[in-house]
């Protein structure tokens, strides 16, 4: 069980707007279970939602998506521009509802859950310790750090104009490897869109993300980045200037294949650090392959997913920047990164993509030199 809101013992207040009453019920009884969340209200569609945000100023809101008179996006936009709070989205997703989830995080929704087994469901117990666990870290997270990555998330979505890309290269010498968790889509994307199409390196994503949805989340990162970004593949082989975002629900490494070439491994082994995909292995893998060529990067994120990897990357010579505090939604993994004293460089989000293309290059002119 976390610890609770603050050391003053206040409680974190939620509200729960779902159009199912059943559902209202579930969640409020999960979410009652923990002395340290109290249950203030909860709102049938999304219209009630905002009225009770604006009267009664909860912590964290629960929000789902499908409601009448104003759906669970709607109210979160209005949310977000009158009174901005921590907004988890708890819904039904099917494929074809990825989309909807990636609009809730561009909207500034702090994460997602989907429900289990559709719209009313008996198993919500299934989530509940993942229900628990994401109110009390949305009670804790820099809302004005997600409002700022929201923000440049859309404006860089709306107004980007699609460039033409360098071909895929040959293998590359040098891997950035990047690890994010809560908060994380708007920094990927936030990093990603700033990096040069002449990046001469391969980059590999794990963002800790329901299973359905990391196709959409690279499709939706192609968009925005001069870099080719793409759903890894289990035994493709790593190119220069692409991005392979890890699958939800397995775990992505990097072997070398028998014909020296770096490639993508894609397998289900157990949870590492209570996630699947999870960075740890990932960063180890990078390192073995690649070397001092290896770069890691810790962004924003619950819990300590990474911190063991980066240990290995400065093992080998590689280079590990972390995300600083102040730029962060959850300091958590970039904390817990710090703390191993293997971190190179502590930056804001902004600086992150330039400190990239930097390392990058120096490790790729380096490896070149040797040859």
């Amino acid at each position: 069980m976390c610890a609770a809101y603050d050391p003053s013992g206040r409680r974190i207040r939620v509200l729960i707007a779902d159009d199912s009453a059943f559902m209202r019920k579930l969640i409020r009884e999960v979410l009652s279970r923990d002395p340290a969340i109290e249950v203030v209200a909860t709102a049938s569609d999304g219209v009630d939602a905002v009225n009770k945000v604006l009267e009664l100023d909860p912590d964290v809101v629960v929000l789902d998506v499908q409601m009448p008179r104003m759906n669970g996006l709607e109210a979160l936009k209005e949310i977000m521009k009158y009174k901005p709070k921590p907004v988890i989205i708890f819904s039904a997703f099917t494929d074809r509802d990825a989309d909807l989830s990636l609009q809730a995080l561009r909207l500034g929704a702090v994460d997602i859950i989907p429900k289990p087994g559709g719209p009313i469901s008996l198993d919500i117990s299934e989530v509940a310790d993942q229900l628990l666990l994401k109110v009390k870290t949305a009670a804790r997270s820099n809302l004005y750090a997600l409002r700022q990555h929201s923000s440049l998330m859309l404006q860089r979505h709306r107004h980007f104009r699609l460039r033409v890309r360098r071909a895929a290269e040959e293998f590359p010498d040098v891997a950035v490897a990047i690890a994010a968790s809560t908060g994380g889509p708007s920094a990927v994307a936030r990093v990603l869109s700033a990096l040069p199409k002449d990046l001469p390196a391969a980059v590999l994503i794990v963002q800790h993300m329901p299973a359905f949805f990391t196709k959409r989340f690279a499709e939706h990162l192609d968009k925005l980045s001069e870099l080719t970004v793409k759903e890894a593949e289990n035994g493709e082989k790593l190119r220069m200037g692409t991005v392979y975002v890890a699958p939800g629900d397995y775990h992505m490494l990097v072997v070398q294949g028998v014909d020296g070439a770096p490639q993508i491994k894609i397998h289900k082994g157990p949870k590492i650090n209570n996630v699947r995909p999870s960075a740890d292995p990932l960063f180890q893998s990078v390192a073995r392959v690649f070397g001092r060529n290896a770069v890691a990067v810790v962004l924003t994120g619950l819990g300590s997913d990474g911190a063991e990897g980066v240990r290995y990357i400065k093992r080998y010579g590689g280079y590990v920047i972390a995300q600083d505090k102040e730029t962060s939604v959850v300091f958590g993994m970039p904390r817990a990164a710090i703390e191993t004293g293997c971190v190179d460089t502590i930056l804001p989000l902004h600086q992150i993509a330039s400190e990239i293309e930097r390392v990058v290059r120096v490790r790729y002119l380096s490896s070149k030199a040797r040859i």
